[in-house]
């Protein structure tokens, strides 16, 4: 697919969704006619870390599931409660106009949709498909096109906050598609998320989530560093926080996911770096942003460096752990 894909669809600009506030409605009919189905079936592909709470909060909001995930154990709980689980992408589509995929990569993203038994196999006209994984804006481009092709919209919708954020309703949806269909994902996604922010074409949600995570990571790399030259230095962990957190150094890594053990409770820190955003999903997501920089012509210095860090981690143990390992692996690595 060429990354050279021209944006569609929207026009330029952002508009921005809370709790507190809503955009004025662009399309009366669109939004009527998905309120009066406000509750018919909505279709939840990809029950993973942050999709199991995404569905779970849908379910909170009275919406009826229709489910799959690539592993039968995922959908357990969801069944006992009551939701309807299917065996194939395709029957999703075949019982549901509204449906939701997260899913770790590109490649899986393809497969659900464009798969043998994927979405538009049996996709009904005037569906709306909103993905929130993160992959790569072209491939988001191109899903777009074969979704229109029969007669369905599709919205990318990344999302930022991690899983304590899903659980709480507290997630950021980063959307991209048709403007005048927005007011009807927002319906959903105001379900699971605290800010719903509008940018633009399709792909440009994608755009948002692959700088912002880029950003984490360097952020993450940073406390990291600094928080073991402290440590070193003879500092206690946590007055080293306290400072940090009052001082101009302060970021969301430090303050509110610290990366050092001990530190802060309920962060993947505080249990061996379990659960969480995994170093191999952060190790993709700057492998996007490396891919969106080369297509740009973009100096990426840092950004690019903190990819190979999150490479050798992958390589050297830290797959599965949460990305604020990296604190253990500067720790382990003093060759550096």
């Amino acid at each position: 697919m060429a990354a050279s894909l021209r944006l569609r669809g929207a026009a330029s600009g952002l508009r921005f969704w809370s709790r507190r506030q809503r955009p004025a409605v662009a399309s009366l009919a669109v939004v009527c006619s998905r309120s009066m189905a406000s509750k018919t079936p909505v279709g939840f592909i990809g029950l993973g870390n942050m999709g199991n709470p995404m569905a779970k909060n849908l379910m909170k909001h009275g919406y009826p599931l229709i489910i799959y995930d690539v592993f039968p154990d995922a959908c357990k709980e969801f069944q006992d409660a009551g939701e309807q689980v299917v065996s194939c992408p395709a029957d999703v589509a075949e019982k549901a106009d509204r449906i939701i995929t997260m899913l770790p990569t590109s490649i899986n993203a393809i497969e659900a949709y464009s798969g043998a038994n994927g979405i538009l196999k049996k996709v009904k006209k005037g569906s709306l498909l909103i993905d929130s994984s993160t992959i790569d804006p072209a491939v988001s481009k191109e899903l777009a096109k074969e979704v229109e092709k029969m007669g369905a919209v599709f919205m990318d919708a990344p999302v930022s906050g991690g899983v304590g954020a899903a659980r709480s309703r507290n997630l950021t949806f980063m959307v991209g598609g048709v403007e005048d269909e927005f007011a009807a994902a927002q319906e959903l996604l105001g379900c699971m998320g605290s800010n719903v922010v509008y940018c633009g074409a399709v792909g440009t949600g994608q755009a948002a989530k692959i700088c912002n995570n880029m950003l984490l990571a360097i952020s993450m790399i940073g406390t990291a560093e600094a928080m073991n030259l402290g440590i070193r230095l003879g500092l206690d962990p946590k007055l080293l926080a306290k400072i940090l957190n009052m001082s101009s150094g302060r970021c969301w890594s430090s303050d509110t996911y610290n990366p050092v053990p001990g530190v802060m409770d309920g962060v993947p820190s505080a249990n061996n770096y379990q659960g969480g955003f995994g170093a191999t999903l952060m190790a993709k997501d700057l492998g996007l942003a490396q891919d969106s920089a080369t297509n740009t012509k973009s100096p990426i210095l840092l950004g690019s460096l903190a990819h190979q860090i999150y490479r050798m981690m992958c390589a050297k143990g830290y797959s599965k752990k949460d990305f604020s390992s990296v604190f253990q692996f500067l720790r382990e690595e003093e060759t550096f």
